[in-house]
């Protein structure tokens, strides 16, 4: 017999309201205290990771081989704050202050930088293309449960700021001048992935208010993953980085 054919109207309740916050606007959602909640940390750690990706991609410039280079990596650094400023705007606009919804994540996300401090410019080009896209693919994850106003900030600050054609460029142009750079540079992407995984793990788990969102529901209202989900929505980000590690010409 089906799942559906066994579904209580629990179950019926639960899963419309899963629907409904997804539909709903930002005023309407927000009139939940708990969603309103997880929504001012959600929003925080993006913050404080957009801040932190700034930060990293000017200090990374320094590495930078060529002028053309550093300007590239400039551009990127530019965009990356800009994506913070719009979060921080979001989050006064709502009634949170900016650096204390972000200062619960920004241990976590300077820990991660410091245990991934890229070596040479190889490196930290892998880095932005593979450790910021698998942090972009759990938000965006998590953004197809949030409210209309919020998921379409979210998916915005999300746009690929141009690191992710300029790294394959550059990663595969080295590879094919000295191939043994694919070696290293696979073993640090692996390293990158299980480090990136650990920390949005860490981000749910020590945060109540999210973690309740993405496995519980909110106030009644189931509006994220269930458990199991949850272990599909990390096989699918596997996946992603699979692919991009082909398309950086590097073993997964």
């Amino acid at each position: 017999m089906s799942t559906v054919e066994n579904a209580s109207p629990a179950d019926d309740d639960a899963q419309a309201g899963a629907q409904g916050i997804a539909d709903q606007d930002w005023a309407t959602a927000s009139a939940s205290p708990q969603y309103r909640a997880a929504v001012v940390d959600l929003l925080g750690a993006l913050a404080y990771g957009e801040l932190a990706a700034f930060e990293r991609l000017a200090e990374d410039a320094k590495l930078a081989p060529t002028l053309g280079d550093k300007a590239e990596l400039a551009k990127m650094a530019s965009a990356e704050f800009h994506h913070f400023e719009r979060l921080r705007d979001r989050l006064a606009a709502i009634d949170a202050e900016p650096t204390a919804a972000m200062e619960p994540f920004a241990k976590g996300v300077d820990d991660f930088h410091r245990q991934t401090a890229p070596s040479d410019w190889l490196e930290g080009l892998v880095k932005a293309y593979v450790g910021d896209s698998i942090a972009s693919d759990f938000y965006r994850e998590v953004a197809t449960h949030l409210d209309t106003d919020t998921r379409a900030l979210v998916v915005g600050v999300l746009d690929d700021t141009g690191h992710g054609g300029f790294a394959v460029e550059k990663v595969r142009a080295a590879i094919e001048a000295d191939p043994r750079v694919g070696g290293r540079l696979a073993l640090w992407a692996r390293r990158l992935m299980g480090e990136a995984l650990s920390q949005a793990q860490r981000v749910v788990a020590e945060r109540d208010a999210l973690s309740t969102m993405l496995v519980g529901g909110v106030d009644g209202m189931a509006a994220g993953f269930d458990l199991a989900a949850v272990g599909e929505m990390f096989t699918r980000i596997t996946k992603a980085h699979t692919k991009r590690m082909a398309a950086l010409g590097l073993a997964a």
